[in-house]
């Protein structure tokens, strides 16, 4: 078992942890964000663990195969592409997630890599914005936190 967490900080708050049974097992996420506004947020893992500007360092989306943006359901997606999170009338998105794409090992590795969380619903590039085909039009990044080995 290989085990991550990611502490968020921004205009919202949070802790994420991250499981993985060796191997290509699926990943676990599970955690909560607080201090959200009610409804969905896009939810992604960025390409560097780089926060030094803030969460706009942690650069595009983790999408080492090239493909558009997608939800996390769709074979066309990035890596990095989780969908949203859904923030109940308390301001606080509980997660449990469960994605094959992402690993904590191997070519897919999300360890060293940012986790963002932003503002608006992620439209799973199905929205017709221009922006949809990258970055699913979720809007500014709210917090972000780089993923880090636990144990």
């Amino acid at each position: 078992m290989v085990k991550a967490v990611c502490v968020l900080q921004g205009e919202v708050q949070g802790t994420l942890w991250f499981e993985q049974d060796s191997g290509s097992n699926p990943v676990k996420v599970t955690g909560e964000v607080t201090g959200l506004k009610p409804g969905l947020h896009g939810f992604h893992i960025h390409e560097f663990g780089d926060n030094t500007n803030g969460c706009t360092s942690a650069g595009p989306h983790f999408n080492p195969l090239k493909k558009d943006h997608g939800g996390p359901e769709d074979s066309a997606r990035h890596v990095g592409d989780l969908g949203n999170v859904t923030a109940g009338a308390d301001g606080v998105a509980k997660v449990n997630i469960t994605d094959k794409m992402i690993g904590l090992e191997g070519d897919h590795n999300i360890i060293g890599r940012t986790l963002v969380v932003h503002a608006d619903p992620d439209d799973l590039g199905k929205g017709g914005h221009e922006l949809s085909a990258t970055t699913g039009n979720a809007g500014a990044r709210l917090a972000c936190g780089v993923i880090g080995i636990t144990k």
